[in-house]
């Protein structure tokens, strides 16, 4: 019987790395039709903290297409995520994976052309305090937790669980170095949104930037 949670998250997750795939190709094409692309610095360069989120996104990717194909190469699904209770538990998942990409489409598409995978020091990108950032500075990573969630909720074996708790560590990680570097290029007005919105979750009892 065809796993339709499983096979929705998997066409989610192919749907937002593809999705960062064509955003690195735009900002790419962008960079090299800027004057300053030349002189374009890196405040985060490619070493192993990339090699090493290379190959955490592909086994992201690759458990939950392997689990569905039923790959004896990964762990099968315990018998409680088989059971009637935990069923509802992993349709809920799927649904919310949908939504956390529709909102990160949305991130997208208000950042435009400002989207960056690393944070570049030779320009002083415009701070964007609106919309789903007025709450959340850093809601594509929010929802990027979210769906690693959701993978581990619809495919809850140990390799998944590992792989969940080494992404949130690095998405912690990240947003904590944007933020410094952040704070030292736009000084005051981002100390002051840093005063009004969360970094993963919205502040609540305080009013948006």
């Amino acid at each position: 019987m065809q796993d339709v949670p499983l096979a929705v998250l998997t066409a989610t997750l192919c749907t937002y790395w593809i999705g960062v795939g064509v955003m690195i190709v735009r900002v790419r094409r962008a960079m090299r039709r800027s004057a300053d692309h030349g002189a374009a610095e890196r405040f985060e360069r490619f070493n192993l903290k990339w090699i090493v989120w290379v190959a955490l996104v592909a086994a992201w990717i690759g458990i939950p297409w392997a689990t569905l194909a039923q790959s004896r190469k990964v762990p099968a699904l315990p018998d409680f995520a088989t059971s009637e209770p935990y069923a509802a538990l992993r349709w809920l998942a799927a649904l919310v994976a949908v939504i956390a990409l529709a909102a990160t489409i949305r991130c997208w598409k208000r950042m435009g052309r400002n989207w960056r995978m690393d944070v570049g020091v030779a320009t002083k990108a415009p701070l964007i305090t609106d919309s789903l950032f007025a709450y959340v500075r850093h809601p594509i990573y929010a929802f990027s937790i979210l769906l690693m969630l959701c993978t581990v909720a619809i495919v809850p074996t140990l390799p998944m669980l590992v792989i969940a708790l080494m992404h949130i560590a690095l998405m912690n990680a990240k947003a904590r170095s944007e933020e410094r570097h952040l704070l030292a290029v736009h000084g005051d007005a981002y100390a002051r949104y840093l005063r009004t919105s969360g970094r993963f979750l919205p502040r609540f009892g305080r009013p948006p930037a």
